[in-house]
């Protein structure tokens, strides 16, 4: 029989450092290593010698960027979808974009299993497996964290330094972080008590919002069909349209957010989250749907936000109902089409201006000085049947009541 051969998503981190050589210790196996670039801001190149000095047999390193923010952060942007009011999802989203690669190579290689790097405790897990069911359900998946004997940082270093295998060069910050094109998360250390106010060093991309500049900034962006497609007049792609808006937001202190979340295992964790550009596109589509949707649609789309969030939260990604909101979605945004002047202000972010050729909303009957197209006395008998359910409650309440 031939060598079982596992592919890994690999990070050149201390964890997945330490898994090559435990994967070939106790499952025989080559393993092969995949490297996605969503954006990281890192040096990529790096990882061919790293991956390959801790055992690898070869290493693939995957430019994901586009497809990231084409195919993934743009449909849940049309969607509005926050998870619990402030996450704007930069992790849950590039989940499943690497796992459905992962699935990609593994297949092109003859790989039996796939192993990651999350541990039990978080969500990654479950984003990663649930794309790897749904793409290759008879893949298997091996998850490290959840089966050795490796249970702290310490353990893992001296695993490498037990086998004389080099140890990957480390930050010295004491958070977990994640970054790609859309945010960096911070999780950890001094965050694990919600009483701790987050420390300005703390922030690697957004400055401070009290030592933002002290003149305000305006951007305006240009959208077609709720995709954002141009900055300042200026057709720019997914991906430099968003290095832009982050390098502006960023400057301005915009992005910031601090949240108390609920993980799908059921835990609480508290992260802190900078997503400049991400939260000036979010306060730019709101705006122009806010006159581009009728009340109803809006409305609705609202709840369907809601859902839509969980979703990507949980790493439901390629799931019917999903693509089925996704199909939802994508009619309600015909029309939202424009441009929005976003304003932008010591860590504010807010719209400015807003117009588009399918506006609905008509100052001839929205104005308060004098007009000819609204008949105010048409307003009382509205009033009197919407109100009828009520006024026949109270009657009857009146009526039992004597």
């Amino acid at each position: 029989m031939s060598k079982l051969k596992v592919l890994l998503a690999y990070s050149g981190g201390l964890d997945t450092s330490v898994i090559i050589p435990w994967l070939k210790e106790n499952y025989d196996c080559e393993v092969i290593a995949m490297a996605a670039d969503v954006g990281q801001g890192e040096e990529l190149p790096p990882l061919n010698e790293k991956a390959i000095q801790s055992g690898a047999a070869k290493i693939y390193i995957e430019d994901l960027k586009e497809e990231f923010v084409k195919d993934f952060v743009f449909p849940t942007l049309k969607a509005g979808a926050v998870y619990e009011g402030k996450y704007l999802l930069g992790t849950s989203m590039a989940r499943p974009l690497i796992a459905k690669r992962l699935v990609e190579i593994a297949k092109k290689e003859g790989c039996g299993a796939i192993c990651h790097g999350a541990t039990g405790k978080g969500n990654d897990q479950v984003r990663f497996e649930l794309t790897i069911k749904a793409l290759a359900p008879e893949m298997r998946i091996i998850a490290p964290w959840r089966i050795w004997d490796i249970k702290s940082r310490e353990d893992a270093i001296a695993y490498l330094e037990a086998r004389n295998l080099p140890l990957p060069v480390s930050k010295k910050r004491p958070y977990s972080m994640d970054r790609n094109l859309w945010h960096l998360s911070h999780e950890g250390s001094d965050l694990e008590s919600p009483w701790n106010e987050p420390q300005d060093d703390l922030y690697l991309i957004c400055t401070p919002p009290e030592k933002a500049p002290d003149t305000p900034a305006y951007v305006t962006i240009g959208f077609e069909a709720g995709e954002p497609v141009s900055v300042d007049g200026e057709k720019l792609s997914p991906v430099v349209l968003l290095e832009k808006l982050n390098a502006l937001g960023a400057a301005h202190g915009v992005g910031i957010d601090d949240m108390v979340e609920n993980r799908l295992v059921g835990m609480k964790s508290r992260g802190v989250y900078e997503t400049p550009g991400g939260t000036i596109l979010y306060e730019a589509h709101r705006a122009l749907e806010s006159i581009t949707l009728d009340r109803d649609t809006l409305h609705y789309k609202q709840g369907v936000a809601l859902k839509f969030a969980e979703m990507v939260y949980y790493g439901q990604w390629f799931t019917p109902l999903r693509e089925a909101l996704s199909a939802f979605v994508d009619s309600t945004q015909r029309s939202v089409t424009g441009e929005v002047r976003v304003k932008l202000f010591k860590g504010r972010c807010v719209a400015a201006g807003i117009r588009s050729p399918y506006s609905l909303y008509m100052e001839e009957f929205a104005t308060f000085s004098r007009d000819e197209v609204y008949n105010q006395k048409d307003a009382e008998g509205f009033i009197n049947l919407f109100g009828l359910p009520l006024k026949v409650k109270a009657l009857a309440d009146q009526k039992r009541n004597k």
